[in-house]
């Protein structure tokens, strides 16, 4: 597949929840989007907004109720590609208690890959790898339930690695972690998407995760309603607060200075940036 390929292609895409029924609830509406190969996207939004139910449907957890999510140009509706867009598309949850199933890190990390009917010799090999790019090798003999947080979420990172997919989705995987743990998942999902070139679609509440992004993606009531980069999205502190979301700390920050009369530019996403501005202001 060649570099900026089309990964996701979804058109038209609605999802209900209880079809049919009086409670029926409308989660996604009319989506069209399209995620290139190799991009880092981010995903954000109130609770209820969708984004969640989005992720999804990029590994046919879910199924459109109506429209069309093309992997690879493979139908999630299509049964007979199911195996292969679970290969292609790797899924990371928030609780990574939930995705750990051995006694030891080497043992869970191995474990998709014999799900898959990989040769022990080459499971080994994935899994010094994974292990190696999550910066986890000297933990391998480890009891993953004595890991930390953000440790633990690095193993279940490995164990999706060591499956080999194109494309990982991360559904608010720092959502149950400290500071520290939220730091050292993020420096492995920049790495993944950086140096390991794996597509990256991240849905988080924390803004300050969004700024590393290619692309972030606002939601709201089951639509995409603002697409742009960091800068540019960030960039609109009103909109954004408006439905219910916030902005990374430093660009409140700087939006408030504007207020008071500081030409600072719209979109400051980090404190180096606010401080080499701040400089030239002198």
């Amino acid at each position: 597949m060649a570099a900026g390929e089309t990964m996701f292609r979804i058109i038209g895409v609605s999802h209900y929840y209880n079809e049919g029924r009086e409670n029926q609830v409308e989660a996604l509406a009319d989506i069209n989007l399209e995620i290139r190969r190799g991009e880092f996207v981010t995903i954000i939004g109130t609770n209820g907004s969708g984004k969640s139910t989005l992720a999804k449907h990029l590994n046919a957890l879910l199924l459109p109720s109506r429209g069309r999510v093309l992997v690879k140009d493979m139908d999630t509706r299509d049964a007979g590609k199911l195996w292969n867009i679970r290969q292609t598309v790797g899924m990371v949850f928030q609780n990574p208690d939930n995705q750990i199933v051995a006694t030891t890190v080497e043992e869970d990390v191995a474990f998709g890959p014999e799900n898959l009917g990989i040769p022990p010799a080459e499971i080994r090999r994935r899994v010094d790898e994974a292990l190696a790019i999550v910066d986890m090798a000297e933990y391998k003999q480890a009891a993953p339930h004595l890991l930390s947080g953000g440790q633990k979420q690095r193993i279940a990172i490995a164990g999706v690695i060591a499956m080999r997919p194109e494309c990982i989705v991360l559904d608010e995987p720092t959502a149950m972690l400290d500071p520290s743990g939220r730091e050292e998942v993020m420096a492995t999902v920049l790495k993944l998407n950086r140096e390991e070139g794996i597509t990256v679609v991240h849905i988080t509440h924390y803004m300050e995760e969004a700024v590393w992004s290619d692309r972030v993606l606002v939601m709201d009531g089951g639509r995409i309603i603002l697409a742009g980069t960091p800068r540019e999205i960030f960039g609109r502190v009103a909109e954004i607060k408006a439905i219910g979301l916030d902005v990374p700390q430093v660009t409140d920050l700087a939006a408030r200075l504007q207020r008071d009369g500081y030409p600072l530019p719209a979109g400051i996403l980090t404190v180096e940036e606010m401080v080499r501005e701040l400089c030239q202001l002198e």
